[in-house]
């Protein structure tokens, strides 16, 4: 071999060692940060198979995080978070549940719309400082009855604001009890919750009947007194954003999003403005507005049901007065409230 030729060969072998090198290394520091990730959250696989699929689907998630944080055009960043290791279907199929009702009867309100004429709006409003009307953030887990804590939130905040009594109250009992059409872990909606309260006579509270994260097949609510009720409930002018704001200013609200994205679920902080589409998978309740004081950009401030590790604290700041009517991730497509 002429001594050009060996010397070109060299030079490709040395390139393709250093890039396996390189692919390696890059490997062995992933693998730390997802045992570090494990350790975080408390996660342990069945066996090695099951580790190695979770490993590459982290590794994947990781990559497009810290490319997306990187490249810094946008007004959120993205971070790991107990669902890393998931992919978008299997996070759908556990941590969302919002299935719109079947029967126009069971979702008939039982009032109009009593903030239609409201003008006496603040230019933001943020609840978790407004009078102490909502309860720390909780945690579905792997339920789909997010329906179940965003009715549950928008219960406690207006026996809050009208009682001043900030009452933490069971999730739990509407998963076990309001199976009419409602279905627990399988999914529900706010409307048909709002209903059955009012023809439960009300609530009992959380310590009364704590959450377990499954469907239970037996309601208990007879073992406990109601401690709130509510007179029924009414829903906003669907698609409009600014009947969503005289509501918000006056309570927090039940609204259904899509909120099973990829950027959506790995919402870490800042003001989201990423795709999202109008199919409703999700409920959280909206708790407030603003303007971000950095990107000038108007926000929703909605309240999730993924616990404090996830987003601001458990909170996301979600953008206000988009073009398309339904709003950012259809937030004011199917959004209703309760009546004290």
């Amino acid at each position: 071999m002429a001594a050009s030729s060996r010397q070109c060969f060299l030079v490709a072998l040395f390139m393709i060692i250093g890039v396996s090198a390189a692919r390696s290394i890059g490997d062995d520091l992933m693998s730390v940060k997802h045992e570090q990730w494990m350790t975080k959250h408390g996660r342990v696989y069945k066996d090695s198979a099951e580790k190695d699929l979770r490993f590459k689907i982290f590794k994947q998630n990781v990559e497009y995080i810290e490319s997306v944080n990187n490249a810094g055009n946008r007004t959120y960043k993205l971070g790991t978070n107990q669902f890393t290791d998931l992919t978008n279907e299997e996070f759908k199929a556990t941590h969302n549940g919002f299935m719109p009702s079947k029967s126009a009867a069971l979702q008939k309100p039982t009032g109009g719309f009593r903030y239609g004429d409201v003008t006496d709006i603040p230019e933001s409003l943020d609840w978790r400082t407004e009078g102490s009307v909502l309860t720390p953030i909780k945690n579905q887990r792997e339920c789909g009855c997010c329906w179940a804590f965003s009715a549950v939130a928008a219960v406690e905040a207006i026996t809050a604001i009208t009682t001043g009594q900030l009452v933490s109250l069971s999730e739990q009992e509407l998963v076990d009890c309001d199976t009419n059409e409602n279905k627990g872990c399988g999914g529900g909606n706010m409307d048909n919750a709002f209903k059955f309260i009012v023809g439960n006579g009300g609530l009992t509270t959380e310590e009364n009947y704590p959450y377990t994260a499954s469907d239970q097949g037996t309601c208990n609510s007879q073992e406990f007194s109601n401690v709130v009720t509510i007179s029924g409930y009414e829903d906003v002018p669907a698609n409009s954003e600014s009947s969503l704001l005289k509501a918000v200013a006056n309570q927090p609200v039940s609204v259904a999003i899509e909120g099973y994205g990829f950027d959506f679920r790995h919402y870490s902080s800042g003001v989201f403005t990423g795709y999202c589409g109008t199919q409703l998978t999700h409920a959280v309740a909206v708790v407030g507005y603003g303007t971000a004081s950095d990107t000038g950009t108007e926000y929703w401030l909605v309240r999730n049901s993924w616990g404090r590790s996830w987003g601001e604290n458990g909170y996301m700041r979600i953008q206000r007065d988009v073009d398309a009517a339904e709003g950012l991730c259809g937030i004011a497509m199917k959004a209703s409230y309760p009546l004290a």
